[in-house]
């Protein structure tokens, strides 16, 4: 048996896609109705008529990865464990809760883990629990080899410095849990994904690009970040799990592309106009403030905050050298990955 955790999210229910294919038993766990109605689509939308037979093949179990008692219940007599909860936010105020979900509750998994003995765990974590470096000049091409940037590795030692995001810290030390239970005789792997892209709802993470886009937009901000297939981290995380390596983390990086560019391709798939004009940082600024300010009346969480301006001007490049060599793997094309996240839009 199997054991998902985060079963509902874009890489998660890709996850469970991938693992329907070889009809294995599978457990796995979520929190929203709603979410778990989302799944459903996503597997109608990967097997056809075949999607719901595929869907309730899977053992579903609500509960929440903090109630511990729930966790070694319902974790009883599974031999694998994907970890693909948690909490992504960069808003400020959501920091204990980064902190008790994303540290505290993989924690608890690692903690079950070696308590029931399971055979191995592979844990999702994140680019932001990486170190970063310096980028000078503009990326070219798709390749997560090109371009000027000094590349980012497994390596790459990671600092917490004031404009370190509360995400990122949550991210790093619920990796430090895998590694003390790597310490404690727990066997694991642990994959690092940059901004997934993939089938689902555009009204959730990082797919929302593709409603904004859809909706029109002059300005493209002049940052850098990395992209990947849902698909792809999906197949890493089983090849993984199926092979002898352990106490090891990879980076899971399908290219490095500016957000002009990026836009652009989407913008051109979508068949609407592509954002021509680079945004100032003023302007994204002001953008911020009044977001800050309307969320006083809404009492909803601004859409921008001072984090996310820091992530839409910075450059980032990746190496995903390290997993290519590991699995002789080859990533999908940008342009497919394009491709299948607007054609799998199940909202």
């Amino acid at each position: 048996m199997i054991y998902v955790t985060g079963g509902t999210g874009l890489l998660g229910s890709h996850l469970l896609v991938n693992l329907a294919v070889q009809h294995v038993s599978i457990r796995a766990v979520y929190r929203s109705k709603s979410k778990l109605d989302q799944t459903k689509k996503l597997f109608r939308y990967y097997f056809g008529e075949k999607g719901d037979d595929n869907f309730n093949q899977i053992d579903w179990v609500q509960g929440d990865i903090l109630d511990i008692p729930f966790l070694m219940d319902s974790m009883k007599g599974c031999t694998k464990v994907y970890h693909c909860a948690a909490l992504v936010s960069f808003h400020r105020d959501d920091f204990q809760q980064l902190i008790k979900l994303n540290r505290e509750g993989t924690g608890n998994i690692v903690n079950v883990c070696l308590d029931l003995g399971v055979e191995k765990l592979c844990y999702v974590s994140s680019t932001a629990a990486v170190g970063s470096s310096t980028h000078f000049g503009k990326l070219s091409g798709d390749s997560s080899e090109t371009g000027s940037a000094k590349l980012i590795t497994e390596k790459t030692p990671w600092k917490n410095t004031p404009t370190t995001t509360g995400y990122s810290i949550s991210k790093y030390n619920a990796e430090r849990e895998v590694w003390r239970g790597i310490e404690e005789g727990l066997n694991a792997v642990m994959v690092n994904p940059c901004v997934i892209l993939g089938a689902g709802n555009w009204n959730d993470s990082s797919l929302t690009i593709f409603r904004t886009l859809k909706k029109g937009m002059k300005f493209y901000p002049p940052g850098s970040n990395s992209i990947v297939d849902a698909r792809d981290v999906a197949e890493i995380m089983v090849r993984l799990m199926e092979s002898d390596i352990h106490s090891e983390r990879f980076l899971c990086i399908g290219s490095n592309q500016s957000f002009f560019e990026l836009m652009s391709k989407i913008s051109m798939q979508l068949g609407v106009k592509a954002p021509s004009k680079e945004a100032p940082r003023f302007l994204v600024n002001l953008v911020r403030r009044m977001a800050g300010f309307i969320s006083i009346f809404t009492r909803k969480k601004p859409s921008i905050t001072k984090e996310t301006v820091q992530s839409l001007f910075g450059e980032r490049s990746y190496s995903s050298e390290k997993v290519k060599s590991a699995l002789d793997f080859k990533f999908r094309s940008l342009e497919d990955t394009i491709e299948n996240s607007i054609a799998g839009r199940i909202n």
